[in-house]
């Protein structure tokens, strides 16, 4: 089949065909990227899993009489029958307590990372060291009493809740002045830490220190009317995120430092109220940072095959414009070869990526498949001194795809700008093709020049002859 517009649909179809093995390819890189999800999940559970502070929260048990309507035995005075009425009762019971947040809320956070390893999977985890500074305004609980209400102030207790107590470790502390308060666990399905103040109104605020493990990201809340929190860590790849970013932030290679201040009007908490707004506190002002691992290579592999379409229609293009009309031209399982080629680079470079590292290994297997598809062009589709064009062509892609790789950023813009260019390129080689035609002279390339190793066809006396002149016609 010698005509190009036919050959060039052909082509295109065995293309799209291509999308066949990469995404059988796509499926493999999925369940090792699932594998290695599982493998940092389980190992970060392990040592602490994420961590999430929220509080402390000064609570006051409240007392009250509380009338109610209960059914009561009434005797009746002259004859003694006992009946019974609905009758109200007035009882000292407990009411909602108090929950009051920090007027002044200082805390900070120092990790110490280390990798934990478990077969060919890297797990970032970290120790942490959490100190707290605490004043409370009691005034506030007075304006939320009614009635006869009064305040247990015996029974007060400071609670902080963390993720999981099994994630505690080293060091846990509560002092007032010089004065120290233990700690204990809390109680049943909830997690954290309680300690039973006493009578808080001779305390002159708070110091709260607190040790433990955790992985993959670490957060807290805005506690006080006033908040101030930073966290230090030797992690040099932070991402921030959640309620509130940073106010002020220093990343290097050493590790990071980020400040946060936020006042109450940002937060969605009451300073003091008769309920509990710590899920809240939870679900809408958390924030903190993900321990995160840049340019994890299972999401380069997703890319490179989201963008391997792209790269295979760009190869098959290449070797359908160089070789031109051929007395032999490529044969489709020849593209389907060169195609399969360029699906198992995806492969390479994830097998080898689990082993050596992403940088290695996306070289050694760009070299590879560059290398096999230009011999395979010199050797099988004898493509001779053109077989320059494609090995150059082959390098121009694999570098381009790294940029991709490298940067999803500039991703899209790699992408559309190598497609463009590509598109272009090709309307400026086909630009004097009569698609509707008989197929080009084969003595000559598609750029125009003369084919070596093709004789050039002699004129016939045909192709001489002089054109047939008029005759004059009869007067």
């Amino acid at each position: 089949m010698r005509s190009l517009g036919i050959r060039f649909l052909i082509v295109g179809l065995l293309a799209v065909l291509m999308y066949i093995p990469i995404f059988f390819v796509s499926l493999v890189v999925e369940d090792r990227s699932r594998l290695a999800d599982r493998t940092l999940a389980e190992v970060g559970q392990e040592w602490g899993g994420s961590q999430l502070l929220s509080g402390p929260v000064l609570i006051l048990p409240v007392q009250g009489p509380v009338t109610t309507t209960e059914r009561v035995n009434v005797t009746d005075p002259e004859t003694g029958e006992v009946t019974q009425e609905d009758r109200p009762v007035t009882r000292i019971r407990r009411a909602a307590s108090i929950y009051l947040l920090p007027e002044d809320f200082t805390l900070d956070i120092t990790t110490e990372t280390e990798i934990r390893s478990r077969g060919l999977f890297d797990v970032p985890v970290f120790q942490a060291l959490a100190t707290m500074g605490l004043t409370y305004d009691l005034d506030n609980a007075d304006d939320l009493l009614t009635g006869a209400e009064e305040i247990l102030w015996d029974e007060a207790s400071l609670r902080l809740t963390v993720s999981a107590n099994r994630a505690l470790r080293g060091a846990a502390s509560l002092t007032t002045g010089t004065t120290d308060i233990p700690l204990e666990p809390r109680a049943g399905n909830n997690a954290g830490v309680i300690a039973h103040l006493g009578d808080p109104r001779g305390h002159d605020g708070y110091t709260m220190t607190l040790g433990f493990n955790g992985a993959a990201d670490l957060r807290t809340t805005p506690a006080g009317r006033s908040s101030t929190i930073t966290f230090t860590s030797d992690w040099p790849h932070p991402s921030f995120y959640g309620a509130f970013l940073p106010n002020t932030r220093e990343i290097s290679d050493d590790g990071f430092t980020a400040t946060w201040e936020i006042p109450h009007l940002a937060r969605p908490l009451p300073q003091a109220a008769r309920q509990d707004y710590d899920d809240t506190a939870r679900a809408q002002a958390a924030f903190g940072v993900r321990f995160f691992q840049p340019n994890d290579f299972y999401q380069k592999a997703y890319r490179a095959a989201r963008y391997g379409i792209l790269f295979i229609a760009l190869t098959f293009l290449t070797v359908l414009l160089i070789e031109g009309t051929t007395r032999k031209p490529t044969h489709p399982v020849q593209y389907i070869l060169i195609g399969l080629a360029q699906s198992v680079f995806v492969l390479l470079m994830v097998s080898f990526a689990e082993q050596i590292g992403f940088g290695s290994a996306y070289a050694l297997s760009a070299g590879a498949t560059t290398l096999l598809l230009t011999l395979f062009g010199a050797l099988g589709l004898k493509l001779r001194r053109r077989t320059l064009i494609l090995g150059l062509m082959l390098a121009i892609t694999y570098a381009v795809l790294y940029l991709i790789l490298r940067s999803a950023d500039y991703a899209l813009l790699a992408g559309s700008t190598l497609a463009f260019l590509a598109l272009a390129l090709t309307m400026y080689m086909t630009r004097n093709e009569d698609w509707y035609g008989a197929p080009r002279d084969p003595t000559k390339t598609i750029f125009g020049t003369p084919r070596h190793g093709v004789p050039q066809q002699p004129k016939t006396a045909t192709d001489t002859a002089p054109e047939p002149q008029p005759q004059p016609s009869a007067p």
